[in-house]
C-alpha cells in the first residue's frame, strides 16, 4: 500500500489534523489462500476486488484517533462520512471534501500541508453511522419499556452496534 501523510489546519490555527491517505497497490494482485485451501475449483479472483474495492477507492485514516475507512472520492463527503461510524478530529471532514476535488491519479503531487476554511472546533466527534431499520427501533422502545414480574425493568437488549 502506498501511504501519504497530510497535515491539515484550518486558517484560526485552531486544529492540527494529522491524516494517512493510502492506496492499494501491490496487494491488488492477492489471492486468498484459505479460498484455494478449502475450495477444489477457486474463483482465485483477487482478494481486495473480492471484497468490493476498486483501485478508485482510498483508505483515510485519521492518525490522532487511530480511526479510518475506505472512501470512494466524487461523491458526497459529509454524506460519505455519515454512512461510517468512525471517530474523527474537526479537521476530518474539511480534508475529506478537499481531497474529493484534486486529482487523485498521484497522490504525491499533493500538498503535504492543507488550510482549510472550517471554523474549528475543540475536540473530536463519533459519527452516529446509519439508523437502524424502523422496525427495529420499534423494537427497541418495547424492550426498553417492558418490565419484568415484580415490577423491575425487564433486561433491555442492545442495539447499540448499529
Amino acid at each position: 500500500m502506498y501511504l501519504q501523510l497530510f497535515e491539515v489546519t484550518n486558517t484560526s490555527r485552531l486544529n492540527w489534523g494529522k491524516i494517512a491517505v493510502g492506496r492499494f497497490n501491490n496487494e491488488w494482485e492477492w489471492r486468498s489462500v484459505l479460498e484455494a485451501a478449502e475450495s477444489p475449483d477457486p474463483v482465485r479472483m483477487p482478494l481486495i476486488r473480492q471484497v468490493g474495492w476498486t483501485p478508485q477507492h482510498l483508505m483515510v485514516f485519521d492518525l490522532q484517533t487511530g480511526e479510518g475507512a475506505m472512501f470512494h472520492p466524487g461523491g458526497n463527503a459529509r454524506a460519505d462520512l455519515n454512512k461510517k461510524r468512525i471517530w474523527v478530529c474537526p479537521m476530518f471532514e474539511p480534508f475529506l471534501r478537499w481531497l474529493y476535488q484534486q486529482d487523485l491519479r498521484d497522490l504525491t503531487k499533493l500538498p503535504s500541508i492543507v488550510v482549510v476554511d472550517h471554523p474549528g472546533a475543540l475536540h473530536g466527534y463519533r459519527r452516529s453511522g446509519p439508523r437502524p431499520p424502523r422496525d427495529l427501533r420499534q423494537l427497541r422502545k418495547r424492550l426498553q419499556g417492558a418490565r419484568g414480574r415484580q415490577g423491575r425493568r425487564a433486561p433491555t437488549l442492545r442495539l447499540d452496534s448499529w
